[in-house]
């Protein structure tokens, strides 16, 4: 069948896939971020920027920690993570990471102050003393790659409970535990180490504390993290030609750094958050406030604290020396 000069024309023949196939949310620059984060005391200025600034976020609770938010962002099931530095660092620091990427990249700085991580065992387990006790124990963690995890190894570390390779008949770096627990929640890991599935695990002091006073679990000891506590870290999907980030990114270190200005201004207000909203106490929240600083400025990562966190993370054998991304790679904006 012949076509007339005015069929051939048709506006159809001029569309091209990109018109056709709907756009990946990832990639979409006018839908809202999906925004993982701990559903803590340390997430409240992200509520005032989107409750008092307008902040166009989709805010995903992901209550098991940073090893979780690392699998969705690789999984595109979110786009955005606040986390803990240790976490984000080690998942992007191993070798042969899936993708090949990593997925993520390092982009901003959510707290500036340390974290005090408290170690806690049962109720019961008379048997636990004191840290010294925890050597060649079980050790429970949320996920594979956590805070929980990686903390463990620095704990270890600490405690002069790595042998090194010389010092095995094997050849291999020993192991400090005897068992690594992968239990997700906050609450399996207060039932695991009053049942014996594990002997002890590591949790923020004031979010464990709550248990601590009502006797459900027993503190034997604490350890701070030698590096500021949490970063934020975007999905590679955001990052364009040029490394150049999502305008939305962007958009959220001005919202976050509003809801951080707001949040020091009104601490009533912020403690009344926390103890109505969040699973803490008042007398805790005002507590925890004389321990935590936020920045001005949650945009951009200090390149000492990634090389101070790999460094550490190599010694207590997370991760390799000159294997697996290196600190410069990991992270895209500088402060």
């Amino acid at each position: 069948m012949d076509l007339s000069a005015s069929e051939l024309s048709s506006p159809v023949c001029y569309l091209s896939e990109r018109d056709i196939l709907p756009a990946s949310p990832n990639m979409t620059s006018s839908s809202p971020l999906r925004i993982g984060y701990v559903p803590e005391h340390f997430s409240t200025p992200i509520h005032f920027a989107k409750r008092h600034f307008g902040l166009s976020a989709e805010l995903v609770p992901f209550p098991s920690g940073t090893g979780h938010m690392i699998t969705a962002l690789r999984a595109g099931e979110i786009d955005v993570g606040i986390g803990l530095t240790e976490g984000w660092i080690a998942g992007l620091g191993r070798e042969n990471p899936e993708p090949a990427d990593g997925g993520y990249r390092l982009v901003g700085t959510y707290v500036e102050t340390p974290l005090c991580w408290a170690i806690s065992t049962g109720t019961n387990r008379a048997e636990i003393t004191g840290v010294e006790s925890l050597k060649g124990g079980k050790i429970g963690v949320s996920r594979i790659g956590s805070g929980s995890y990686v903390m463990g190894y620095v704990l270890a570390d600490q405690q002069g409970w790595l042998s090194s390779k010389d010092e095995t008949q094997s050849g291999d770096k020993s192991e400090p535990f005897k068992e690594t627990v992968v239990l997700n929640t906050f609450a399996n890991l207060r039932r695991a180490v009053n049942n014996g599935e594990a002997d002890f695990f590591m949790w923020e002091h004031f979010t464990s504390k709550k248990y601590y006073d009502n006797g459900e679990i027993r503190r034997v000891g604490e350890i701070y993290t030698p590096w500021s506590s949490w970063k934020i870290v975007a999905s590679t999907a955001l990052i364009g030609a040029g490394n150049k980030l999502d305008e939305r990114v962007e958009e959220l270190f001005r919202k976050l750094n509003e809801g951080i200005k707001y949040f020091n201004e009104h601490l009533d207000e912020a403690v009344n958050f926390i103890s109505t909203e969040l699973d803490y106490s008042e007398v805790d929240a005002r507590e925890w406030l004389k321990t935590v600083r936020f920045p001005e400025n949650t945009r951009g990562v200090d390149m000492a604290v990634v090389d101070k966190t790999v460094g550490l993370l190599c010694k207590a054998g997370v991760l390799v020396q000159g294997k697996g991304m290196q600190p410069e790679d990991m992270t895209l904006l500088k402060r």
